[in-house]
């Protein structure tokens, strides 16, 4: 699959793939009748939903050049068994796509995981043996302080299932950097709180040369979310804080030029918020 890439003035963003499905509407949003996705077929298609009305949901890692810095932003299922979603287990090339790419494991300077959620820490680390070591062996991993320690709580964590496995060891090899929701990585890349869908969930903003892009983590899932800013999904930890952080995302950039990169859109990945006429909104593809 090829690789998008963006410009956003001198930072460098690359899209490395893990996998593309179709997801049947209602089994994501509950709220998703066939009625209501009527509404956005216009817009949807071609790029969002399939021929039968499923949701195209990707699963990628996104690689930020920035400053001298090679920031990977969340590493996608990995080699890890899901405990009932057997179906995105992945026999994955995304090691090995990453450095066909011009990114080896070994030239990663930070890991970014917006949250802790399986689909976005998985290739954190391999398998070696009988263990688990980290993918990016020169690279701190930075860990959103709440996030981690939200979890790190848990008993048993459904949508988190893998944190002993793709968290912990990178914990006790001492890779790990705890920081909070508006840490600044480099001058034109920094944490923007995004809370709801897990409490200390973030996005990441970028902004170089008067251009702005913003990646969305799982503030949404689907750009359809824009215009049914209340949907929420079996995932969120707080569906309605989900919906205000969309809703204040909207005021603030709607009608603007801020390029949104959705970290489960499919191609073209990206986009921008625009009102639709209607009193509503809705999100505008565009590779640029």
């Amino acid at each position: 699959m090829t690789n998008l890439s963006w410009s956003i003035g001198d930072v460098q963003i690359t899209r490395i793939v893990e996998s593309v499905s179709p997801v049947p509407a209602g089994g994501l949003f509950p709220d998703a009748t066939a009625a209501a996705m009527t509404r956005h077929e216009s817009w949807l298609k071609p790029h969002f939903v399939d021929g039968d009305g499923n949701l195209l949901l990707s699963i990628h890692g996104l690689v930020v050049e920035a400053s001298g810095k090679r920031i990977l932003v969340d590493t996608c299922v990995g080699d890890k068994a899901i405990p009932g979603f057997e179906g995105l287990t992945t026999d994955s090339t995304f090691l090995s796509d990453l450095e066909a790419g011009g990114f080896t494991a070994e030239s990663i300077d930070v890991v970014l995981c917006t949250h802790l959620h399986f689909d976005h820490v998985g290739w954190n680390t391999r398998r070696e043996g009988d263990r688990w070591v980290p993918s990016f062996p020169n690279a701190r991993y930075l860990f959103a302080r709440v996030e981690y320690e939200y979890w790190k709580g848990q008993g048993e964590r459904p949508f988190a299932s893998t944190f002993d496995d793709a968290v912990t060891p990178i914990v006790e090899a001492g890779l790990a950097d705890w920081v909070e929701t508006n840490h600044r990585i480099t001058d034109e890349v920094w944490l923007e709180a995004t809370p709801g869908h897990t409490p200390g969930h973030v996005a990441v903003r970028v902004e170089s040369r008067g251009a702005r892009a913003l990646i969305t983590g799982d503030l949404t899932h689907h750009p359809v979310q824009w215009a049914e800013t209340d949907w929420k999904m079996s995932a969120d930890s707080d569906s309605a804080q989900a919906a205000a952080t969309r809703r204040r995302l909207l005021a603030e950039h709607a009608d603007g030029d801020l390029l949104l990169i959705g970290t489960h859109y499919a191609e073209p990945c990206s986009g921008r918020l625009v009102a639709d006429g209607q009193g509503g909104h809705r999100f505008e593809a565009s590779p640029r």
